[in-house]
């Protein structure tokens, strides 16, 4: 049998840390510091949480995914599926405030904490240096304040760990990437069922759709070279034909050419085979629907794939929260092609 201590050896020491915070928040032995998760004690047990919720350990995620979704649902270029929306806020105010190109997601998070469908979020966010890490938000304020993508790896799982253990909320919603995403199934299918840190309590995941997250000093760096040095907002990858990543401050917005970002990838975002993070009850991108980068940048598109996801999108839909306009023909396909070429060139690296 392995012990925790395979983590650092057989993940840490490979190169396959996804920095999700899976591991860290149930003890002392784990930690984070600039953007890397840090070992600090060898660890001689056999059957530890860090271990279990790793989604980079060996895992059956085909087993997962049929524990806690519909098998025939599945698309096997994307996962689950039940329907494919084009989607932004319907307040302004959301999609004009720094929220990643139509709110979605901030629009969701606030609708389902007002509305009972959670009691409290965790999202990728930054402390007050700017540097990555999750954040617990229980109020709308703190969850409009967390808005829009850096393309930073926060450690969010280490604090939805630390909110689980004070088991003080019963339906904590969170907001993943794909590796994080796994991690939190695996923590929902409780493989160690008497320490499973009241895995219960975990209520609606959404999922971010991503191609790749960025080493967090070279992108600090990258970042204040591109802006003088001002506090980026969010940032943004333009679609293919641009080649550019935009920094967004409060004097403006200004780009980089991809060919100084693409070096910066981290090297097990490049083994990722999920583009469409495909365990969520629903996932969300930017729009990519071939109306154009004007248009496209001001909405979402969402995949619904479980009940849970149908059921609150529907009520923000019909509350005016969100609004919707007409799926272009051929956007599915375009999708499943995008997630299908993500998956090949995973098989090719790995």
């Amino acid at each position: 049998m392995l012990s925790t201590f395979a983590l650092d050896t057989q993940v840490i020491k490979k190169g396959l840390c996804t920095g999700c915070g899976a591991c860290q928040g149930m003890c002392p032995y784990w930690g984070s510091k600039d953007g890397r998760t840090i070992c600090y004690f060898d660890c001689e047990r056999h059957d530890g949480r860090c271990q279990a919720f790793c989604p980079s350990m060996p895992t059956d995620y085909k087993a997962l995914r049929e524990k806690f979704f519909d098998p025939a649902s599945v698309i096997p270029e994307m996962g689950p599926f039940k329907a494919l929306y084009v989607v932004r806020a319907a307040d302004a105010s959301i999609r004009e405030g720094g929220a990643q190109h139509g709110g979605t997601v901030t629009a969701l998070l606030e609708f389902a904490m007002k509305n009972g469908f959670m009691d409290a979020a965790v999202l990728g966010g930054e402390d007050e240096k700017g540097n990555p890490a999750g954040v617990f938000a229980t109020t709308v304020e703190e969850v409009r304040k967390a808005s829009g993508s850096k393309f930073k790896i926060p450690p969010t799982l280490a604090t939805l760990n630390k909110a689980l253990a004070a088991d003080e909320y019963q339906k904590i919603g969170v907001v993943a990437t794909p590796c994080k995403a796994k991690a939190v199934y695996k923590m929902k299918s409780k493989p160690l069922p008497e320490r499973d840190n009241n895995a219960d309590n975990i209520g609606l995941v959404i999922g971010l759709f991503c191609g790749w997250g960025l080493e967090w000093d070279g992108l600090t760096e990258l970042s204040a070279k591109t802006t003088g040095g001002e506090k980026v907002s969010h940032s943004d990858i333009l679609p293919s034909k641009y080649h550019s990543m935009e920094f967004t401050t409060t004097s403006g917005t200004k780009s980089v050419d991809l060919d100084e970002v693409l070096p910066l990838v981290r090297d097990v975002c490049k083994t990722c085979d999920d583009m469409t993070c495909e365990f969520a009850d629903l996932s969300v991108g930017g729009a990519r629907t071939g109306d154009g980068w004007d248009v496209d940048k001001g909405w979402n598109q969402v995949i619904i794939r479980s009940e849970k996801g149908e059921e609150l999108f529907k009520a923000a839909l019909e509350a005016g929260v969100i609004e919707i306009r007409k799926t272009p023909e051929g956007a599915l396909e375009k999708i499943k092609v995008a997630s299908a070429n993500k998956k090949e060139k995973a098989k090719e690296i790995s």
